[in-house]
């Protein structure tokens, strides 16, 4: 571990560092904090787009950091704190850390001189936003947050139309993902003596280790929040984007645990929030993958639904209403893009695709979904007094 001294000193002339101007082709030097399966597709989405170099490593589970040692040919060091990380050499940082451990890191590596990467949700209640978002405004750092659905082509194309007008007036947005861990979620075997239970908890209570809590720390409200802050974050930055409006008057949701009496978190989800004008829902449960997610703008002339695979629009009152006017499909990972932006940022300065006022709200809609659950079903923002 680092003392408080080290570390501001190492921080300090890491951040003194971090200034110099990257070129194009300058290969850009990563520290990857949180080494677990999505950060594995944040590195292949970084593959395709480089050049970039892993410079450090840091997870508290001793299989993860070696994994991460081995992809960068031995080259990255490994580490038990991630603040050691932000004191390397290093121009940017990856973050996907479970939720709670979100905003602590980022600000950290943003005080560090360090560019960020975070994944969604950006922070793990409504509180955090204002200590991210001023953190970022505070200094010159670039933050992408993770919702790639911004920089996936016919996404971008979607919300153009969308904000041109082609669907006329929307008053409901409806918004859906099923999932099926059942099927799709085996957890692997956990070796105990490899991870520091101690240090993965944080700010946490303490609490005895449980491999359930580990594997799937989503569905535990100590270190998540659930398919609202999971899967729905994703969805309503795609709404705020489009509907150019990120502020929830009131929530309204039904959640059960039907399946899955091991979580804390509902496994089964209904929910409607209402914006200025129009209302959005969302369902979704954890035992059934049938249709996967989507959205469903529906407006007064015309109708689009839209998922990670296209899009198709169906317009009212012509014939043959069931068939699409209008197609299109995805051709790349959105991922991909949204890292090759994050790259081209730390280069130009310029703003990223999902800057961290879009990804506060985006987690904020969610956090306020789970505030309605845990109040009888309804919730208000501001909350009313």
């Amino acid at each position: 571990m680092l003392n408080r001294r080290s570390f501001i000193i190492a921080s300090g002339l890491t951040a003194l560092a971090s200034t110099r101007v990257l070129g194009a082709n300058d290969t850009v030097r990563v520290g990857v904090i949180g080494a677990g399966g999505r950060m594995r597709n944040l590195l292949d989405a970084a593959d395709k787009v480089g050049p970039y170099q892993i410079v450090a490593v840091s997870d508290v589970y001793a299989p993860h950091r070696d994994a991460v040692k081995e992809r960068s040919n031995g080259v990255a060091t490994t580490h038990l704190d991630y603040r050691e990380v932000l004191a390397q050499d290093i121009d940017a940082v990856f973050i996907a850390s479970p939720d709670h451990w979100h905003v602590r890191m980022a600000v950290d590596a943003l005080a560090a001189g360090k560019d960020v990467y975070l994944e969604k949700p950006v922070t793990h209640t409504i509180d955090e936003g204002a200590t991210l978002t001023r953190a970022v405004r505070s200094g010159k750092q670039i933050l992408q947050c993770g919702m790639q659905q911004r920089s996936w082509t016919h996404f971008r194309d979607a919300v153009n139309m969308i904000q041109g007008g082609s669907l006329g007036r929307i008053t409901q947005v409806r918004t859906y993902w099923w999932q099926n861990y059942n099927r799709n979620w085996v957890p692997k075997p956990i070796d105990a003596q490899a991870l520091d239970w101690k240090l993965w908890l944080g700010s946490a209570p303490d609490q005895p280790f449980s491999v359930e809590k580990y594997n799937h720390w989503r569905w535990f409200w100590n270190f998540g929040g659930g398919a609202m802050t999971d899967l729905f974050s994703h969805w309503i930055d795609v709404v705020h984007w489009a509907m150019k409006t990120d502020q929830a008057r009131e929530a309204h949701m039904l959640g059960d645990k039907y399946v899955f009496d091991q979580w804390e978190c509902p496994d089964t989800i209904q929910a409607a929030f209402r914006y200025p004008g129009f209302d959005v829902v969302y369902e979704g449960m954890m035992s059934s993958s049938i249709d996967g997610g989507g959205l469903e703008f529906r407006g007064m002339d015309a109708t689009l639904k839209i998922d990670r695979s296209g899009f198709a629009i169906y317009r009212e009152g012509v014939q043959g209403g069931e068939n699409p006017v209008l197609t299109e499909h995805s051709f790349r990972d959105g991922t991909i893009s949204h890292m090759e932006n994050f790259f081209e940022c730390i280069k130009t300065r310029k703003e990223p695709t999902a800057p961290v006022e879009a990804g506060v709200a985006a987690a904020r809609a969610g956090h306020l979904g789970n505030l309605a659950y845990h109040h009888g079903g309804q919730g208000t923002w501001p909350p009313k007094v």
